[in-house]
């Protein structure tokens, strides 16, 4: 397949800037993929079109403040964008401006805190070692910045609205954005309506940042990303199966969660954790989802490919016209689609 048949025109204005508040006012585009339907409500609404007996699956990983800005020796500016911690003082980096900054360069950022480019990564990023008086999470607290995407121009007032109200484990360059609608009080109603909540992790990293440069897909490279299923989620999910209810994915990470550990186990869902670069695209067998909850993604993105692969591309192409059309609002900040089943 080619990347021009996952592209389409988008209206700069209609990329939203601002999260909506509350969270779960955000409208809701309801997809069924077999009927070819099309609603549009509000995502208050979602608990309308779940079952008693579904199983939602929650990604909990917390997004870090991963920029910091240091200086050379020589005083140039450099910033460093942590993806991925690979021990207690050493994580797998993007570096801007990446040529200047060769193996064996040091950046400090404060008194506290400094860091030795080690090594280059095979997707143009730089291997580092921090040097820290402290408590390192503490110190990047204090010095790091929220990592917003780059087509969000706005600062973001407050820090937590680009977490999820579940956020726990610590790790993720970048929010996984389908979750930020559910407000707590929502989470609680779906509960009281006989709906399981299960959660798993999913560190998001550089693939979310890097652009498929591949005219044919099939050639493009996913980047690894740590995930943790626990034993408590993966007996949930084989319950659910059992009974012959839905297993619903809260975004793109949920689902390449599951589908990763499936592909591993022939099909069967195990705890487990592990390193996935998973890529889902038209032709991809799913064996775990039934449905999805997931925003409106990228023109010829790796996350567009995984919802046309879900709902069909030619459905979802038309589908995402229809929101171009409807003026929904798009990406990280926008609004949600609710796909009912996969085809």
């Amino acid at each position: 397949m080619q990347l021009n048949d996952f592209d389409y025109q988008l209206p700069e204005e209609l990329i939203a800037q601002k999260p909506i508040e509350p969270r779960n006012s955000s409208r809701l585009m309801v997809l069924n993929p077999r009927t070819k339907s099309i609603e549009h409500r509000k995502f208050f609404e979602l608990e309308n079109f779940l079952r008693a007996g579904d199983t939602l699956i929650f990604n909990d990983t917390r997004v870090i403040p991963a920029r910091l800005i240091g200086r050379k020796s020589t005083g140039a500016r450099v910033e460093i964008f942590l993806l991925r911690r690979i021990d207690l003082e050493t994580w797998e980096t993007l570096a801007r401006p990446g040529k200047k900054l060769q193996i064996g360069s040091q950046v400090e950022f404060s008194e506290d805190l400094s860091c030795e480019i080690l090594d280059r990564t095979e997707f143009g990023g730089r291997i580092v070692k921090f040097k820290f008086n402290g408590v390192f999470e503490e110190i990047l607290d204090r010095l790091g910045e929220t990592p917003l995407p780059p087509y969000i121009h706005e600062k973001l007032e407050d820090r937590e609205r680009y977490q999820t109200v579940y956020s726990r484990i610590d790790g993720s360059a970048a929010a996984p954005t389908a979750g930020l609608h559910f407000t707590c009080e929502q989470m609680t109603e779906i509960e009281s309506r006989g709906i399981n909540l299960g959660f798993l992790t999913l560190h998001v990293g550089l693939g979310t940042f890097r652009p498929v440069s591949e005219e044919r897909i099939e050639d493009h490279q996913m980047h690894s990303e740590f995930f943790t299923l626990p034993e408590s989620t993966a007996n949930l999910i084989r319950e659910t199966k059992s009974r012959g209810n839905r297993v619903i994915a809260v975004g793109t990470t949920s689902i390449r969660t599951l589908e990763s550990v499936a592909k591993k186990f022939n099909g069967e869902i195990r705890a487990m954790s592990g390193s996935t670069d998973i890529f889902i695209y038209p032709g991809f067998k799913f064996q775990v989802a039934d449905a999805l909850i997931t925003n409106f993604h990228l023109p010829k993105s790796t996350l567009l490919m995984l919802i046309s692969a879900f709902a069909g591309r030619e459905f979802v192409l038309e589908a995402y016209r229809i929101a171009v059309e409807n003026r929904y609002r798009f990406f990280s900040f926008g609004d949600a689609m609710f796909i009912e089943e996969r085809i």
